[in-house]
């Protein structure tokens, strides 16, 4: 821009608005050019702009020295004054360390206020240390006033002043216990000297300025140390305790002092007895203090008095009374994640066992305060990991955020929840349910043996109390009714059980602790029950169907008692023996058990049948698994040694015919029943529905013969000095359709020539009953009898065989297509390995002791002696091995595994090769009497699992390619043996007479056959009669369903001559048969059998007597095929 400007000579000229003169001609002459050329113009106008921004930028960068050199001059004298000032101080403090007379209090003040005017924690931190050293060092002189810190307080001119730096060096404080880290030496006697520092100036008690005359003073200078106070409390004074103590306590031994411990802790508790527990002061030291992990502990063994002062200042009374209300409680646990929470709440119940009478008092409130803080925590817990979750060794994976820090500390966290079900707190909460007596019977029941020092031990020790339990007999306890279930005493138990519940589902990593812990009492559960049995007007079973209906509150805690009563009685079930549950009775009588699993099985049938589980998730979920879980403990505990009476599991309103009327519409409850209990239906029943099911599969499949359509028949040549290995290479490669379908055999002689014949079913049963008696032979060493009754399981010396694991799976395929075409086979199997072949041992319920005896009784009895041992159990020269017998042999092993799925870590991380090492670690493991229980499991866990492990595996796999695994869950243990071995009832002969076809002229008229049934029914014993079926069908047992299923139907056969002349029925024989007209007296020839057809080869007798003695010494002599 340009502009005119006259000067006061009159020649005029034109300035650019920066100022700078243009002389007017030039002005003119440029003028002149601009109307010859715009390019000159634009040109000239560029260039006055860049002349203007040069000069700016000139202008800028001189102003821009000038400003540097400024600031520099001012650092560098900031600098030198600094070190003038540092210089004094250390000058000062030299002096000082020199031993010359002591410093008066105002130069001390004097020489901190330059030590605050220039302060930097990381170069000034040694002076910060000398200064305060000096002002505790004055405040420890005798009868000099003036040398006192403290006295500058009661200068009129410097009091305002004192108290601003008294302030700002006990934050100083504050900030260097904060970075300071207390394990090392040198650092925590840094935090001793800051504690005292703190400790000193937020009270008067050791102030000397107020002895004597100076007592006067106490109350202004109390008010000075309470603004003292107050102004720490604002910057966060409870923050820096909070992570002082947590780095000195969480950890597995602590590493602050005593000292230090009661200084700190004394400082987090004046301002909340300054301020008289005020709500703005309680907080802060819940939420800061009261979480430090395992503090209490720490304290009730470093410091004692300090827990006194707690006590004394009724505090625990107080915490309670704030987090009672519900707002407050969830405030608090929103502010601190979960592994802080779970350490308030351990806090919180040490001081409770220390203070039993504010608990009683205050029972409700604390309570309600526990479960509120459990079901925060809950709201995190998951049950599988993902990417949000974190582990915590408490509550499982936790979606919230995790403080890592504090993983050491949670041993001494876990025994702080201890208290909770610990027997002191137990008794206080169910004080009520204790006191009440159960009735007892006036007339001794009949089962129960008196106590006797042979059957009564000694209790020496607490596993022994868990497990000694009361003999009394008490009345069966039925469902009277008649509490209400809206009266105090009802809330009170109820919430309670709400508690205990929520801990269950909350700390899932201690969970079986807290069932241990509330199964500890005698008579807690069945008091629990006789309670459950009084609710409502008519009893516990109706009030608790009524309240899987009503979503209220008042609904949900009775369920929730329910549930736990279920869980605890399951956990106590488990873990005792048979001796402990139907000798020793613990805590249940038989009759009690009864009454429970009746109420269980009804309970049950309810909820699926009335729709409840079909849509159940959340809490009705948990509750359905709870009372479910514990119904089948019972039940199958009941298959494996009976305690209830006949038909006590079937439901009498359920028929049979209405459920497979469902079942074809598939409707969800029916499918629901044979899923969780089809024990309720006849076994029979359930028989005929699995031979439906496995119908309705062929012709799916279409593997029935139809009009229209024949199914694929698979043929295999066997020979028969190689059956098993020729049946292994040629079954083994076929599918599962294969598998499934017909299979025709045709055998070949020793001499290789085939066999006459044609196999309809008869050859290929053969071939299946000679294939599993051969692989079911304990010679072969595939399998093994258990001691005493002799039955079956894998052997753990099976491994020798080359290629073992495809051999089970075979067995396992021979063994399912038996099941599956209905052919019974004479296989006694263990209990404990029919157990692994349901899949039961993958429950949570399943007890591997439990089932031991069905392995090794002897073993079992020893084994579970332990946990009745009182003495020391190094006596007994116990070693983790086991001697293993191969072929003949007998090897020792060690038994490093038992211990390795308990405690991954071992003794140590190298392998012992002898066995004093693992006695010396076996004797410090017993140490600990919690362990012998989980010794006893590992230990019958690994007899009957894993050292079996694979081979089971193996042949399970081979089963269930042809029996489906939701067909053999209808059945239970001893069922699926009568399913496999057949009826171990007595066999029906009426029945069999009913289903036998005759061939070669008899028929049933005929004497013969007159003399046989009457020779079966009244000369043969029931174990002669088993005999004479086992010589015919190579099975002792008859079908499940009768001889109706008997597959091919029991025949008898007229033979003349001996069978290898045999060629058949002819016209001449049958009719010779029918009209009883021998060729020649057969006495001298004994009956045979074809147990491929279930036929009786029975010569033509002509004496009764003949008849009875020769088929008694053919059945005893087991004869079949080879001797006639």
């Amino acid at each position: 821009m340009i502009t005119w400007h006259f000067w006061d000579t009159g020649r005029s000229s034109v300035i650019y608005t920066d100022g700078s003169p243009f002389p007017l001609q030039s002005l003119c002459n440029f003028a002149d050019m601009f109307t010859v050329s715009q390019t000159s113009r634009a040109w000239f106008i560029d260039r006055a702009r860049q002349a203007r921004e040069e000069r700016l930028v000139q202008k800028e960068r001189e102003r821009a020295a000038v400003g540097i050199q400024a600031r520099v001059r001012s650092f560098l004298c900031r600098r030198r004054l600094q070190r003038e000032i540092r210089r004094e101080i250390d000058e000062f403090f030299k002096a000082d360390d020199a031993g010359s007379s002591r410093r008066s209090a105002l130069c001390i003040f004097k020489i901190a206020r330059k030590l605050l005017f220039l302060f930097r924690m990381k170069e000034d931190n040694e002076r910060f240390e000398k200064l305060c050293r000096c002002i505790l060092s004055s405040m420890d002189a005798e009868n000099e006033p003036k040398v006192w810190y403290v006295s500058l307080a009661l200068s009129k001119d410097l009091t305002l002043l004192w108290i601003k730096q008294i302030k700002d060096l006990l934050w100083h404080c504050c900030e260097f216990l904060e970075q300071l880290k207390p394990e090392i030496l040198q650092e925590s006697r840094l935090i001793t000297l800051y504690l005292t520092m703190l400790v000193t100036f937020t009270d008067t008690s050791t102030w000397k300025i107020l002895r004597g005359k100076g007592e006067s003073l106490r109350p202004a200078m109390n008010h000075i140390c309470a603004n003292i106070m107050g102004h720490l409390n604002q910057r966060g004074l409870y923050s820096v305790l909070q992570i002082l103590l947590t780095r000195g306590l969480a950890r597995p031994r602590p590493c602050l002092s005593k000292g230090t411990l009661t200084a700190a802790f004394s400082l987090a508790l004046r301002p909340v007895i300054a301020a008289q527990f005020s709500d703005n002061l309680i907080r802060p030291f819940l939420v800061h203090i009261m979480s430090v992990p395992a503090l209490v502990t720490h304290l009730s063994v470093v410091t004692p008095e300090r827990l006194t002062v707690v006590e004394s200042h009724d505090m625990l009374r107080k915490f309670i009374t704030f987090l009672r209300a519900k707002d407050r409680c969830r405030d608090v646990c929103e502010s601190l994640e979960g592994s802080h929470t779970l350490c308030l709440m351990g806090n919180l119940l040490h001081l409770g066992s220390l203070s039993p009478r504010v608990l009683e008092e205050e029972t409700d409130g604390f309570v309600s305060l526990l479960t509120q803080m459990l079901c925060y925590c809950q709201k995190y817990v998951t049950q599988k990991k993902s990417n949000l979750t974190h582990w915590h060794p408490v509550l499982g994976w936790f979606s919230q955020s995790v403080d890592y820090g504090l993983n050491e500390s949670m041993p001494l966290v876990t025994k702080q929840l201890q208290f909770l079900w610990g027997v002191p707190l137990i008794r206080i909460f169910f004080s009520d349910i204790l006191s009440k007596k159960l009735l007892e019977n006036q007339e001794p029941a009949a089962h129960v043996q008196p106590a006797s020092p042979q059957n009564v031990l000694p209790v020496k020790n607490l596993l022994k109390r868990a497990f000694q339990k009361s003999a009394s007999v008490r009345n069966i306890l039925k469902p009277v009714g008649g509490k209400r279930v809206d009266s105090a005493e009802v809330q009170k138990v109820c919430s309670i059980c709400v508690l205990y519940q929520t801990s269950l589902t909350t700390l899932t990593q201690i969970r079986l602790q807290i069932l241990t812990g509330l199964t500890y009492l005698d008579d807690l559960l069945p008091k629990l029950w006789a309670f459950i049995c009084e609710l409502g007007p008519h009893g516990g079973l109706k009030l608790f169907l009524e309240c899987l209906n009503n979503d209220t509150e008042e609904s949900k805690q009775l369920l929730a008692m329910l549930m736990l009563f279920c869980d605890c009685s399951r956990h106590l079930i488990t873990i005792l023996d048979d001796i402990e549950v139907y000798e020793e009775q613990i805590s249940f009588k038989l009759e009690e058990l009864v009454t429970i699993s009746s109420f269980l099985n009804s309970f049950v049938f309810k909820m699926i049948w009335d729709g409840i589980v079909e849509n159940a998730k959340g809490e009705t979920l948990e509750l359905f698994q709870s009372v479910h879980g514990w119904l089948m403990v019972l039940y199958e505990r009941d298959c494996r040694r009976r305690f209830a009476p006949e038909d006590h599991w079937l439901r009498k309103d359920l028929k049979p015919s209405v459920l497979f009327q469902e079942l074809d519409k598939d409707r969800k409850r029916a499918q629901l029943i044979l899923q969780y209990i089809p024990h309720v239906i006849p076994h029979k029943n359930r028989v005929l529905l699995f031979r439906n099911m496995v119908t309705k599969e062929k012709e799916k499949l279409g593997l029935v013969e139809t009009s229209s359509a024949s199914p694929h028949v698979t043929h295999i040549t066997i020979r028969r000095s190689r059956m098993l290995e020729d049946g292994y290479e040629q079954l083994r490669q076929l599918s599962q359709h294969a598998m499934k379908g017909v299979i025709r055999v045709k055998f070949v002689n020793d001499l290789g020539v085939d066999e006459a014949g044609i196999d309809q079913d008869g050859v290929f049963k053969e071939f299946l009953e000679e294939i599993i008696k051969r692989v079911f032979d304990p010679a072969l060493n595939l399998f093994k009898t258990t001691s005493g009754d002799e039955r079956l399981y894998p052997s753990p010396t099976s491994y020798i065989h080359e290629n073992y694991l495809q051999l089970f799976e075979f067995v396992g395929k021979m063994l399912g297509k038996a099941v599956y075409e209905g052919i019974v086979v004479d296989v006694p199997f263990a209990s404990f390995f029919l157990s692994q072949l349901l899949g039961h041992h993958h429950s949570v319920f399943y007890s591997s002791v439990d089932e031991l005896p069905s392995l090794d009784s002897e073993f079992y009895k020893n084994l579970t002696s332990i946990k009745r041992y009182d003495g020391d159990i190094s006596d007994l020269g116990l070693t983790l091995s086991y001697d293993e017998d191969v072929m003949g042999q007998v090897g020792w092993r060690e038994r490093g595994s038992v211990l390795q799925a308990a405690y991954p870590a071992g003794p140590g991380s190298a392998h012992f090769s002898f066995r004093g090492c693992w006695a010396l670690y076996f004797r410090a493991l017993f140490s600990f009497v919690g362990y012998r229980i989980s010794y006893i499991h590992l230990m019958a866990h690994f007899r009957m699992h894993t050292q079996i492990k694979n081979q089971t595996a193996a042949l399970i796999s081979g089963f269930r390619s042809l029996i489906k695994p939701e067909w053999t869950r209808m059945f239970s243990t001893p069922e699926l043996q009568r399913l496999i071995s057949g009826d171990n009832a007595e066999i029906d002969l009426e029945d069999l007479k009913k289903h036998t076809v005759y061939y070669g002229g008899f028929h049933g008229s005929h004497r013969v056959i007159i003399w046989l049934w009457d020779i079966l029914a009244s000369d043969f014993t029931p174990n002669e009669r088993a005999m004479f079926l086992k010589f015919v069908t190579s099975c002792s047992r008859p079908p499940l369903l009768g001889f109706a299923y008997l597959k091919p139907p029991f025949s008898i056969r007229c033979v003349e001559v001996s069978d290898d002349q045999d060629t058949g029925d002819t016209l001449g024989s049958v009719l010779r048969g029918f009209f009883t007209i021998r060729k020649r007296e057969p006495g001298g020839r004994l009956p045979t059998s074809s147990t491929c057809f279930n036929l009786l080869k029975l010569p033509n007798y002509s004496k009764k007597s003949v008849l009875r003695e020769k088929l008694r010494y053919a059945i005893s002599m087991n004869t079949g095929f080879e001797l006639s």
